[in-house]
């Protein structure tokens, strides 16, 4: 191999790491999920949603994270694996170009696909894409302004399933509204645990976050409650969705050990943590068989 195939296959492989291709799933599956059980069809835009929200949509919220955060990330010792790419500021036009060059073309499409009959799916889209860009950048930086930060997180995810929706014409009923609040306190509550393992180098890089406000215990804690309401909302989303109230309990489970964790042991929750990133995997799977056991009983 060449050398400079040899630094390409490298350079390939930094601007995969910087999408956290762990987490893909976690913003195309909500689209994808939720433009099949209301359309009930596979087509074109189910396709090219899919793709959008699995790669381009992951490695733009990522990338620029990671290239914004670079000198923070420096500190922080979860970074440099699955949990954050280590970029080499050299590579910092590139993954942010890879963004927006693979981004465009499969939002062009989408528009198109879409066509001019779903407006408001415009305006979830352009909310959806702002989020991701505010998240991070100088000047809006969303990520350091703590309780913004975690609803901001939140939006990264849940709006995907908003925007499969709204393309695929879907019907608003009490059940499915308590179906996308429980989604976004699962999302607040994801975030808020997931900032507590980085509050001392956060605290030490003068990056605020819900964290550093609150403190870890205490953040901890909130994360519990918001798993907690999200399970019970899950009620009245009718049957079979009902039943997802239990599939709280796993998030919680993992999360209470830490609920005393002193600021100075806040790194410790970083195994609560992995053990949630994993949860997600068997979470998808379970919600994938309420999905079809929606679809069986006709809603």
């Amino acid at each position: 191999m060449t050398e400079m195939a040899t630094s390409t296959l490298w350079k390939t492989r930094q601007v995969l790491l910087s999408s956290r291709p762990l987490s893909w799933i976690n913003t195309a599956f909500p689209f994808a999920a939720a433009y099949v059980v209301t359309t009930g069809r596979v087509d074109a835009l189910l396709v090219v949603g899919t793709l959008f929200f699995l790669i381009p949509y992951n490695l733009l919220m990522y990338g620029i994270n990671d290239v914004f955060d670079y000198e923070s990330d420096l500190r922080n010792p979860r970074k440099g694996g699955v949990e954050g790419a280590m970029l080499d500021p050299g590579l910092h036009r590139t993954v942010l170009a890879a963004g927006v060059l693979t981004a465009v073309p499969v939002l062009v499409a989408m528009l198109v696909l879409a066509g001019a009959q779903h407006p408001l799916s415009w305006l979830v889209l352009a909310i959806s894409l702002f989020a991701v860009v505010a998240y991070s950048v100088p000047g809006l930086r969303f990520k350091e302004r703590p309780f913004v930060d975690s609803m901001t997180s939140s939006t990264h995810f849940v709006s995907p399933a908003v925007y499969g929706l709204v393309v695929a014409g879907a019907t608003v009923t009490p059940g499915l509204l308590a179906l996308l609040v429980a989604f976004f306190f699962w999302g607040m509550a994801s975030h808020a645990f997931g900032a507590v393992q980085d509050v001392v180098p956060d605290r030490e890089g003068g990056i605020a976050s819900i964290a550093t406000a609150l403190g870890a215990a205490r953040t901890v804690r909130l994360a519990i409650a918001l798993w907690a309401v999200a399970g019970l909302l899950m009620l009245g989303a009718g049957w079979p969705g009902a039943l997802a109230v239990v599939l709280a309990v796993p998030y919680i489970v993992a999360a209470w050990p830490f609920r005393s964790v002193t600021d100075g042991r806040a790194e410790a929750a970083n195994a609560g943590w992995k053990r949630f990133l994993w949860l997600n995997f068997v979470t998808g799977f379970l919600v994938t068989m309420l999905l079809i056991g929606w679809v069986l009983v006709g809603r």
